[in-house]
Formats: structure tokens, C-alpha cells, sequence
């Protein structure tokens, strides 16, 4: 089998770069990156990848960098790791300038012709770094990208961001990633009275775009993905000239539907779920992804309407939903404001999803007794 490669950056992705001359040149300069060795050690002992580094030190053997103050300290630092495991099995480093346009470095693929040669899953491989160059770099070799930032703004100019698959400063969430794969799906679902989009990744960072045509809805659904931390595309076209009620059912269903796909095997999860204040009321919302759909509905409403949306469909939106997600629900919800009071409702699911699709990959198994949920 072909073998699969992690690239990683060294500085800003292994150690703190230094912010004022960017040279990792004194050891008082050597700090490593949080959490750095816990997940690089478990990758390196559960996954197989092979380590190389790939580096760019500007002037590296000039007078503005000289030798004998770069090598004691990566030495030092290539040392530190070893004795937490993490080992490489190639080191590559580029001593040009920017300015020199040399073909070996970042994002140039010059010094990468052992692994262009065809012997390597590329597809399936990994550069790590925390600059738009080691995303660029990904997409002139054909891997995938990591980036150690939560702002992809970066990568926009040169049209990168389908290349980015993660975007994170934290080393937990790569570990995460690797080890037990995206959660992420969609669902297309079309009758003669909707037509339903929805995509989901339950480890995003809470991005939304929604538009179902009834604004009140759309605010709600936005909850869920803003508090759960979840990225929500939701697009409907629905019978609203006839009513409310197929937009707001399919919905859930397709929803419900994506979650449950997303969640997978459900290992290392959670598993269950959140009372919330807001205002006047109280809501509470506990789930189960058990694989059991139930739904314990104790809220009342007393106008007709909130916004475009029929206060009748709250509990049929969230039936739906149950149903469809193979969860359990029990919510409950007391206040006098109706709009707090539906709003919090979408907010405690929210919380309570986010608490209960959390993920242990230090504890990868299925969370029953069973041995499947």
C-alpha cells in the first residue's frame, strides 16, 4: 500500500514562532506549541503516517542567520519531541529568501520530489501549518490541508479554501480529526411540497446560512448552529402559499435525518445532554442519541403565531426532528415571553447537542453497555 504523509510546518505549527524576527535562534526563543506533544505522540503511535517536516528559514547559513545559532536549538527541539515519541522521517528545509523565488520553497514543491514520484497516497495525506502558503503548498502537491488558524480570510485571495479541510489553533481537534475522521453530511430531500437542502459538519465553528422563507424559522435554525458549534447550510423552497406546516416538518425530517448520518458509529461521543435561562424563562432540553426516538413536549404557547411561524408546528418541528435523529427529547420550557421562550428552546438543543456530540479519542468507544446505540 502506498504510504500516507503528514507535512508539518515547524514554526507556529510545532513551536511559537518568534514575533518580532520569525528566527527560532536562542533557546531562551524555544517554546512549543500547546498540546503539541500529547497529540503528535498519539498520531504518531495510532495512525500510519509518515512525519516529515517542512520548513522555510530565510537566509538559513547567511550572516542574517548563521548556523551555529539555528542548529543547537532545533537539535534541541527535534530531541524534546523524540523523548515524547515523535520522531521524522525526513526533515526539509528551505535556506532561501522570498525574494529569491527559489523553486524549493514553500509553497514551490522543489524540495518534495521523493514524494511526487507516484509511491505516495497524496490524496489522503496532510500538510500542517499555520500559514496560507502550507495550504497552497497542499494544493500544488494534491494532499489536503490543516491550518492552524481559525480565520481563513487568508485564504480566499488565491482561492484555497476548498483545499483547507480543518481550520484550528487547538491540537486536540487535529488529533480528532485524524484519528476519527469528519462528521460531516447532507440531505437532499424532494416530495411535490418541498425541496430541502441541508449539509452539517457537527465539528465546525458555528457558521449558518439559512433561508427556509419564514424569517422566525430561520432565526431559530441559526440557534441551533451558532450554540451548538455546529456549520448549518439550510436552503427550502416550500408550499408557502399553502402554509407553514410542510416547510417546517420537512425540514426537521432532513435535518434530523443529517444529524444522524453525521453522528456515524457514534463512537467516543458523549451521548447525552441543558437547562438554560433566558430572560423570564426556563428551558431545559435533555437529549439522548441513543438511537431511540422519543419526544416528552411540557410548553405551552398562547399566540397564534411567532413571526410567520404557527406556534402549533413547535412541537411538530421538534417530534419531527426526534424521529428523524433517533434521539431522545425532553423539553420543557416555562416563561411568559413566547418569542424568549421558543428561542430558548432552540438554544438549550443547541447546548445540549454540543454537549452531547463531544468526542473522546482517548476514549474511543461506543457509550453503552450494548455495544451499539
Amino acid at each position: 500500500m502506498k504510504k500516507k504523509v503528514l507535512f508539518i510546518d515547524r514554526d507556529g505549527t510545532l513551536v511559537i514562532e518568534p514575533p518580532i524576527d520569525y528566527q527560532l535562534d536562542s533557546f531562551q526563543k524555544l517554546e512549543f506549541y500547546p498540546k503539541v506533544f500529547r497529540n503528535l505522540g498519539f498520531i504518531r503511535s495510532k495512525l500510519d503516517f509518515e512525519f516529515v517536516m517542512v520548513t522555510n528559514q530565510d537566509g538559513l547559513g547567511t550572516s542574517s542567520f548563521p548556523e551555529d545559532t539555528f542548529w543547537p536549538v532545533h537539535n534541541l527541539m527535534l530531541k524534546t519531541l523524540e523523548g515524547e515519541g515523535i520522531t521524522f522521517d525526513d526533515i526539509l528545509i528551505d535556506r532561501s529568501f522570498p525574494e529569491d523565488n527559489a523553486p524549493t520553497r514553500k509553497p514551490r514543491t522543489g524540495m518534495m520530489g521523493k514524494y511526487l514520484t507516484g509511491n505516495y497516497d497524496l490524496a489522503n495525506s496532510f500538510v500542517i501549518g499555520d500559514r496560507a502558503t502550507d495550504v497552497e503548498l497542499a494544493k500544488n502537491m494534491g494532499c489536503k490541508a490543516i491550518l492552524l488558524q481559525e480565520n481563513t480570510e487568508s485564504l480566499k485571495e488565491k482561492d484555497l479554501e476548498s483545499y483547507c479541510v480543518l481550520a484550528t489553533t487547538d491540537w486536540d481537534k487535529i488529533a480528532e480529526f485524524l484519528f476519527a475522521g469528519e462528521r460531516t453530511a447532507e440531505v437532499r430531500r424532494t416530495t411535490k411540497e418541498t425541496d430541502i437542502y441541508v449539509s452539517l459538519n457537527l465539528d465546525g465553528s458555528g457558521k449558518c446560512d439559512i433561508s427556509t422563507g419564514l424569517g422566525f424559522f430561520d432565526h431559530m435554525l441559526e440557534q441551533i448552529g451558532k450554540h451548538g458549534g455546529i456549520d448549518l447550510t439550510i436552503k427550502v423552497k416550500g408550499d408557502l402559499e399553502v402554509d407553514e406546516h410542510h416547510t417546517i416538518e420537512d425540514t426537521a425530517i432532513a435535518l434530523g435525518e443529517c444529524i444522524y448520518q453525521a453522528l456515524g458509529n457514534k463512537r467516543g461521543i458523549e451521548r447525552y445532554g441543558y437547562c438554560l435561562p433566558m430572560d423570564d424563562c426556563l428551558c431545559q432540553v435533555a437529549l439522548d442519541f441513543g438511537g431511540r426516538a422519543w419526544l416528552v413536549w411540557d410548553a405551552e404557547f398562547h399566540r397564534e403565531k411567532i413571526g410567520e411561524m404557527p406556534t402549533e408546528m413547535f412541537l411538530h418541528f421538534f417530534k419531527s426532528l426526534s424521529d428523524a435523529a433517533r434521539m431522545n427529547l425532553n423539553i420543557k420550557a416555562e416563561g411568559q415571553n413566547e418569542h424568549h421562550k421558543i428561542e430558548g428552546i432552540f438554544k438549550a438543543l443547541a447546548r445540549a447537542m454540543k454537549m452531547a456530540i463531544r468526542r473522546d479519542i482517548y476514549h474511543y468507544e461506543v457509550p453503552s453497555s450494548k455495544g451499539c446505540i
